[in-house]
């Protein structure tokens, strides 16, 4: 799986032509400032910011049976440990980040879990490996892994119109399932409106309808599958098929199918279901000096970072998780333990299909594509005002990195970015291709696109 995966990720990111399998690509920047937009200021954390140990697990454990047997190698998280967390720490007192939770799963079993930084400002909590971030549009994953899996149930197909499980929502009928998961409907994004932010930050306790956040979705970018265009009304709309065919709300529906039987105990789609554990409050910041204080955006209800923009947001970005689960469903999804192999080339696959439009990354079906550090990745980004993350899955070396954050200043790519350093200092050969070999599409430390 892990050969097929990189073969087909390396097709897509070289320009070729013939696909079995596919990728994805990275949100557009949203202006406004509740959903998607950093905030141009530094917390000014440094070393007065506690900090909570890493963490290393599971570690292999060998008991020699006899008193010749070799000592074991001691596992590549127990290796890399401390230089993972001195990089965390500097990296987050670098970007100003109040805090930060990071896990790297490794091939050979072993997990190192980072963390750094408080979750809490005012009471001074420290964040744990068990406190859960807001992760946004992480959220994505979760939703087109669910669609694909009713679409295998037989109770939707991709090509259907979404219009036939929307009767009272007034979209073109030409539509399709495939194009709200590959973001080629041409739908607005509500959150692109200007006077959206203004009316979420309101009340930030408010809890918004449907029906109410569909008001700020205006005229359509282009014509069903004629472009493309991120759009988080795709995955609210999404959302609301999948209560209509599946039997359930959206949070009982991946209560079942994923986050209890894959055991992401601490993961949990917020408004429906109740923490599971520790959350980190969010912060933005009123300027570009470290010296200025974070803003709290906690708004009494526990929602992180704040009510009113997680549901409005809907299935398009309501989960918090924590790093440790978000690595662990990535690890599980990208490698086929949780989609069936048809199901999981459809989600990959379709990049082929979006890759004519151009997207700043390519975009199969809820799965983002980019050549990181020199390796090719499966994943997704995530932002909301006061938090944002990333989550990487690399076949070639095997490897899973998730990195969250209770702000939406930094850009959390450069931290991951510089753990792979560590994690995986050389990058694979370049792979061959026959013809003219376009340029792949990268990310590094400085993004001019970011997903929410």
């Amino acid at each position: 799986m892990r050969r097929r995966l990189l073969v087909a990720i390396a097709i897509v990111l070289l320009g070729g032509a013939s696909i079995g399998l596919v990728v994805g690509r990275l949100e557009p920047a949203n202006p406004t400032l509740a959903f998607a937009t950093p905030s141009p200021a530094a917390s000014g954390f440094g070393d007065g910011a506690s900090l909570v140990p890493a963490t290393v697990s599971p570690v292999p454990t060998i008991s020699p049976s006899a008193s010749t047997a070799p000592t074991p190698e001691p596992s590549t998280a127990v290796r890399l440990g401390a230089d993972l967390q001195a990089a965390l720490d500097r990296l987050r007192d670098r970007d100003g980040i109040p805090g930060v939770s990071a896990t790297i799963l490794f091939p050979d079993g072993s997990a190192w879990r980072g963390v750094s930084g408080l979750a809490d400002v005012t009471a001074g909590t420290s964040v744990t490996p068990d406190t859960a971030f807001a992760v946004g549009s992480i959220s994505k994953t979760f939703v087109a892994a669910l669609i694909l899996d009713l679409v295998a149930d037989g109770k939707l197909r991709l090509d259907d119109s979404a219009r036939r499980y929307l009767p009272t929502i007034v979209i073109d009928r030409a539509i399709t399932i495939r194009e709200l998961l590959d973001h080629t409907s041409g739908l607005y994004d509500y959150f692109f409106n200007p006077g959206i932010d203004r009316a979420l930050r309101a009340d930030r306790a408010a809890a918004w309808s449907v029906s109410r956040t569909l008001r700020y979705v205006g005229k359509p970018y282009f014509r069903p599958g004629t472009g493309w265009h991120y759009s988080n009304t795709n995955y609210l709309l999404l959302g609301l098929i999948a209560e209509r065919v599946g039997g359930g709300s959206v949070a009982s529906q991946l209560r079942d199918r994923y986050l209890g039987p894959l055991g992401l105990s601490r993961t949990f789609y917020q408004v429906a279901e109740k923490p599971r554990g520790p959350v980190a409050h969010g912060y933005r910041f009123a300027g570009a000096k470290r010296t200025l204080p974070p803003i709290d955006l906690a708004d009494g209800t526990g929602v992180t970072p704040f009510r009113s923009v997680v549901t409005a947001a809907g299935a398009a970005g309501s989960i918090a998780s924590t790093s440790w689960d978000v690595a662990r469903w990535a690890h599980d999804l990208y490698s086929g333990r949780v989609l069936d192999a048809a199901s999981l080339d459809l989600m990959l696959g379709d990049v082929a299909a979006t890759a004519v439009y151009k997207p700043p990354l390519p975009y199969g079906l809820g799965v983002q594509a980019a050549t990181v550090g020199g390796f090719p990745t499966l994943g997704h980004r995530g932002r909301l005002l006061g938090s944002q993350g990333v989550v990487r899955y690399f076949p070639d070396p095997g490897l899973t990195i998730a990195v969250l954050t209770n702000q939406s200043r930094a850009d959390p790519s450069r931290l991951l970015i510089e753990l792979l350093r560590i994690a995986a200092p050389s990058p694979p050969p370049p792979v061959p291709c026959v013809g003219p070999c376009p340029r792949p599409v990268t990310v590094e430390p400085r993004l001019t696109v970011e997903p929410r």
